[in-house]
């Protein structure tokens, strides 16, 4: 189930292969409180039932519209039963099996199934009081007191604690901590700074007060504190405690052996290719209706094969490129959603200043011309790409706050539109003169723009090479170069180190479930890959967060100019956002998509011991 991508833009599961989705971010089982709508029913046994047939295409195009984003059970539950899930990749997942250190969506799908945070959200994105823990808050808006559930323990029997949630804060908080989590959440907690610079040794802000209580006081009440603000991820003290913290990332108790408190246990790991999972009997939801996952990673040229064959009864996300021709798959269901996600086109900037921890704009970078950004956005036609590669179902970008949040997309913002000829004369007039095919630099040197692009399905290189021509057709020397995912993303710099030879990059976001775009897009986010940063980008995202964006109409108006300050200034540019499918064997029961469905792990059952073969 599409388990929303961790607390804020930042978190998480971000980065994802934009070719075949994730889950940045991005995860499926669904996390939200509402009440289930898809209970098991007295149809026709899976084996002889009919497929559920997917919504037609209109004119080649599809519409996400017309999906569902919950499972039509066939049959009933038998006892027990193993299933195989699919991760669609074409490169082995990292291994950093710890929500408080990982950082790719690969990781995030593997995690998903043995480990939780601690509060759920609904699917407005607010937290609610029905997960591991529950909340209260204080008249002031600052001050939390968190209490979790007494049967929540982790896997190896211990409880889950308030010292485990303290520790999670104060290895993040640690100078040597080497995840991606520290930003403006942690910075907001009192005494977090002084913790992090070595002023103080505790973090005078957080207190635990009994065993299963924990009290956050913040320096700032904001609205962000309520749908994502909050870090909801404990740390097993008693087997990290004794760790440095440089090392727990890459320590057994993370990569080979890793716990959480979620409903599967995981029982071996073949590293970057696949993990068994047994039950939970223990989850303090209640033990699941499954005895075993098996988690595989499978290859987008081989994916439509394995489900047919029932070699995976559910992947994490379908290739839409795929889905025209296998729309009839008789032994699945397709399910479709909304995606909290958008393909973008970045252009670095500067680079990451690992001493400040801040991105250091360099006013002389190759790319720094906000002429040269603009006319390359108008010269690409991504409402063609979306119909043309993806059969709609995945259409035209045009801010970069996608449409999976709608009180704060502006649905009324064009961003930039297509028109060669317009990026045609933005060049000219800002001096890139012609010299033979190719434009030089105003001052008369050679440009030349070197391009990255993530590889993944079929389509990945034809796709990139789009964008190339596009470039090209406007005098612009781009050269290419196809780079699998955990390579890319460590040129771009998800460990502070950016690779100077990289120009313009195309990746993807799976953003969180608060609007905050500071974890993105700050100047103290590590995730800010393009490495832009201004003063007007830190009033109006201090002020997004600050006690009048409360007002929801007033956050929309600083949301709104937002979005159109970010279509002025071009570090990076939206290119498209993207419908999440995923098609599911019919003998899978309990299963959804998206946010607020009230599905969990421990809910999927199966009506059949063999999964359904197509016909």
């Amino acid at each position: 189930m599409r388990k929303p991508i961790r607390s804020k833009a930042l978190l998480v599961s971000l980065m994802f292969v934009m070719l075949f989705a994730l889950a940045a971010c991005g995860s499926k089982n669904n996390n939200g409180a509402a009440e289930s709508t898809a209970a098991p029913s007295a149809s026709a046994p899976a084996e002889t039932a009919e497929a559920t047939a997917a919504p037609e295409a209109e004119d080649g195009l599809y519409n996400i519209k017309d999906f569902s984003n919950i499972k039509t059970n066939q049959g009933e539950a038998i006892d027990g039963g193993t299933i195989t899930f699919g991760l669609v990749s074409d490169s082995p997942f990292e291994g950093t099996l710890n929500l408080n250190f990982y950082s790719g969506a690969p990781d995030a799908e593997v995690l998903n199934w043995f480990d939780e945070g601690l509060l759920t959200w609904d699917k407005d994105y607010v937290y609610t009081n029905d997960g591991a823990a529950t909340y209260e808050v204080a008249e002031d808006g600052r001050t939390f007191t968190f209490t979790i559930r007494d049967n929540v323990n982790w896997q190896d029997g211990k409880p889950v604690t308030a010292e485990d949630w303290l520790f999670a804060h104060e290895v993040i908080g640690n100078p040597k901590y080497d995840g991606p989590r520290y930003g403006s959440d942690f910075t907001n907690i009192e005494g977090m700074e002084e913790y992090h610079s070595g002023k103080a040794k505790t973090i005078s802000g957080i207190k635990v007060l009994g065993e299963k209580k924990l009290q956050i006081t913040y320096l700032k009440s904001s609205p962000s504190l309520l749908t994502g603000g909050i870090w909801i991820y404990p740390l097993a003290k008693h087997i990290f405690g004794g760790m440095d913290v440089a090392k727990i990332s890459s320590s057994p108790e993370v990569r080979q052996k890793p716990i959480g408190f979620g409903a599967f246990k995981v029982e071996s790991i073949v590293p970057g290719e696949s993990v068994v999972f047994v039950k939970n009997e223990d989850y303090w939801r209640g033990a699941p209706k499954l005895d075993k996952v098996i988690l595989k990673v499978i290859n987008p040229t081989t994916v439509v094969q394995e489900l047919k064959s029932g070699g995976v009864d559910l992947v994490d996300a379908f290739p839409i490129d795929q889905f025209p021709d296998n729309a009839k798959m008789s032994n699945v269901e397709y399910l479709g959603a909304v995606d909290r996600a958008y393909t973008y086109i970045g252009f670095k900037l500067g680079k990451w200043d690992a001493e400040k921890k801040v991105v250091a704009t360099d006013p002389k970078a190759k790319m720094a011309d906000v002429n040269l950004r603009k006319a390359m956005w108008a010269a690409v036609d991504n409402d063609t790409v979306g119909k043309k590669f993806y059969s709609g179902l995945r259409w035209n970008a045009t801010t970069l706050i996608p449409p999976s949040h709608p009180e704060f997309h502006d649905a009324s913002n064009p961003g930039v539109p297509f028109d060669p000829e317009a990026a045609k004369k933005i060049l000219d007039d800002a001096g890139y003169k012609l010299n033979g095919e190719f434009r030089t630099n105003p001052d008369g040197s050679e440009l030349k723009i070197n391009f990255i692009s993530m590889t993944g399905s079929d389509i990945a290189e034809p796709l990139a090479q789009y964008y190339v021509q596009s470039w090209k057709a406007i005098g612009l020397n781009v050269t290419l170069e196809m780079v699998e995912f955990n390579t890319f993303y460590d040129r771009v710099g998800q460990n502070g180190e950016d690779d100077p030879s990289v120009d313009v990059y195309q990746g993807a976001w799976t953003v969180g479930i608060d609007v905050d775009p500071t974890g993105l897009y700050g100047k103290d986010a590590i995730f800010n890959f393009s490495r832009y940063s201004s003063a007007e980008n830190d009033r109006l995202m201090a002020e997004g967060v600050s006690e009048a964006a409360f007002d929801v109409n007033k956050r929309k108006e600083i949301y709104k100019e937002w979005q159109q300050f970010m279509v002025n200034e071009i570090p990076v540019f939206p290119t498209l956002y993207r419908a999440a499918l995923v098609p599911v064997n019919n003998r899978i029961l309990n299963y959804g998509i998206g946010d607020g469905t009230g599905l969990y792990y421990n809910d999927i059952a199966v009506s059949a011991e063999k999964s359904v073969v197509a016909q």
